[in-house]
């Protein structure tokens, strides 16, 4: 898609939960939200951090570190067969859904390569324009703490950005967001409106959202997840297990929207599903930029430069028949 004259960017945050390691019933849901945000009028929507089908909430409830474990290794299994198959077109409808209805999606997804054996899974942050064109699939780099438990290691390959009407937009995964490198990576190819993707929790967007606003002199939007005690359906392997140790709100929430100042367009909102709109002038970018541009005048190329390898890493390389 290219830049459009048109400067106002209407903007959705989808704060909704999992039909937990569902994941037909969940792309379903966020097919509907897909939906509701572009008939109120919205030319992006972003959902939360592998909220298809769910984030692995399983393992620090159950004592997820035991090497070995039959519990662990049934959950995870079965984790794995509802993870996401992009070349398999597990996204399809929601492609078509997009070109449709005009809308660009950032979608973190459990993504499982085939290409990559099959059987490891990646924490994803997916970019469908609004031709319906997957444009990027952006891999974790580090699992965070007890996601290297489930989540394997991702690359650099889908650190990118896109043109979204007057706009140019990128993403990362959670704690990602706080990587220095990897936000400048986005900077540097002119991001200015940035998507902070999390599976929940106000603690992790309260903070960071405005400092990567007022850094990168960005829009940021922050989109999480949800997740309570009744979203966690009873045919779970290991049902009875989980529930013992879980709290009433594993993730509440958070989601919220920043401008360039680093001031709220939209507060952190916690404890419930809902959509979040704002309206976006570009022109608050330049104005912000006028003092502070991180990629820009307020850089030193000569001294500091970052150097990126986009390659996506395989353990195979064939030369030939």
């Amino acid at each position: 898609m290219t830049k459009s004259s048109n400067p106002l960017l209407r903007v959705a945050a989808a704060q909704i939960a999992p039909v937990w390691l569902d994941r037909a019933a969940t792309l379903a849901k966020i097919e509907a939200r897909v939906a509701e945000a572009a008939d109120a009028g919205a030319q992006l929507v972003c959902f939360g951090e592998t909220l298809l089908p769910g984030y692995p909430f399983w393992i620090e409830l159950t004592d997820g570190a035991r090497f070995n474990s039959r519990v662990q290794k049934e959950i995870h299994a079965h984790y794995v067969d509802q993870a996401v198959r992009i070349a398999g077109g597990d996204l399809a409808s929601l492609c078509a859904l997009a070109a449709a209805r005009r809308i660009a999606i950032y979608l973190g997804v459990l993504e499982r390569d085939d290409r990559r054996s099959g059987h490891s899974v990646y924490c994803s942050l997916v970019y469908i324009g609004a031709d319906g064109v997957i444009a990027s699939v952006h891999r974790k780099l580090v699992p965070t703490y007890e996601e290297r438990l489930s989540w394997a290691p991702g690359d650099g390959h889908g650190l990118r950005t896109h043109a979204l009407g007057a706009f140019t937009v990128g993403g990362l995964n959670c704690w990602e967001n706080w990587m220095p490198l990897a936000r400048a990576a986005l900077y540097g190819q002119g991001e200015d409106l940035h998507v902070a993707v999390w599976p929940g929790n106000v603690r992790n967007t309260v903070d960071l959202t405005r400092h990567i606003a007022r850094e990168s002199r960005s829009f940021v939007i922050s989109v999480s997840g949800l997740m309570r005690r009744e979203d966690f359906p009873a045919s779970t392997p290991h049902y009875q297990q989980i529930m013992a140790n879980c709290p009433l709100m594993p993730a509440d929430g958070g989601t919220c929207i920043a401008g360039p100042d680093g001031e709220w367009c939209v507060e952190p909102v916690v404890g419930c599903e809902t959509i979040l709109y704002a309206d976006l002038d570009p022109a608050r970018v330049r104005e912000e930029r006028q003092n502070f541009d991180p990629a820009g005048h307020y850089s030193r190329p000569d001294v500091t430069q970052l150097v990126v390898n986009r390659e996506r890493q395989s353990t195979t390389q064939f030369i030939g028949d």
